[in-house]
């Protein structure tokens, strides 16, 4: 099962990541990599927990990236 992550540059540095589809589900760090990895944690931690509780696990439905072009009207 995959995940969409956005991921955000934090103006002081590192980066926060989050889960849409799972609610909560954010975390962060220094690098992108590092973001990533604590991002799947928090993932595999949130999946456990819903399945310990006998909860649904979302699932992610199909997502579309669109990109503007800067200055078009």
């Amino acid at each position: 099962m995959g995940y969409t992550v956005v991921l955000q540059r934090e103006s002081d540095g590192g980066y926060v990541a989050s889960v849409p589809v799972l609610p909560g589900c954010v975390s962060q760090g220094d690098t992108r990599e590092e973001a990533l990895q604590n991002i799947r944690e928090a993932i595999e931690l949130y999946v456990e927990d819903c399945n310990a509780a006998g909860d649904v696990v979302p699932e992610q439905d199909e997502t579309e990236f669109v990109e503007l072009k800067t200055g078009a009207r």
